[in-house]
């Protein structure tokens, strides 16, 4: 009785390098496995972030663009909105002062 039990088919073996023996069988396959599974999603990552750069040199340009066409008013109209924490309007014009063009002034 001072046997170990092993695996169905190992009885009087000992249990241990069984494991050792399986687990440095499959230790080369599943690195390797996992090694070309990195390399394949390091290769998607690096297509991501050149896509991402692009992108991001694009929106600097037509950034670029807007504000060269933008007058000092609405950039600074722009500026106060961001720092105000609101959502800056995209499709209204800005609204014009009411002591404009309304009536002779006194």
């Amino acid at each position: 009785m001072g046997e170990r039990q092993g695996c169905q088919g190992c009885q009087g073996e000992p249990e241990h390098p069984l494991h050792v023996r399986l687990w440095a069988f499959l230790q080369g396959p599943v690195q390797s496995h996992l090694m070309c599974a990195v390399r394949e999603e390091v290769e998607v990552l690096k297509e991501q972030i050149k896509e991402l750069i692009e992108k991001n040199s694009q929106l600097e340009q037509e950034n670029t663009l807007l504000k060269s066409l933008a007058s000092p008013k609405q950039l600074a109209q722009f500026q106060a909105q961001l720092q105000a924490g609101s959502p800056p309007a995209t499709s209204q014009p800005p609204a014009q002062p009411a002591s404009q063009g309304s009536g002779p002034s006194a």
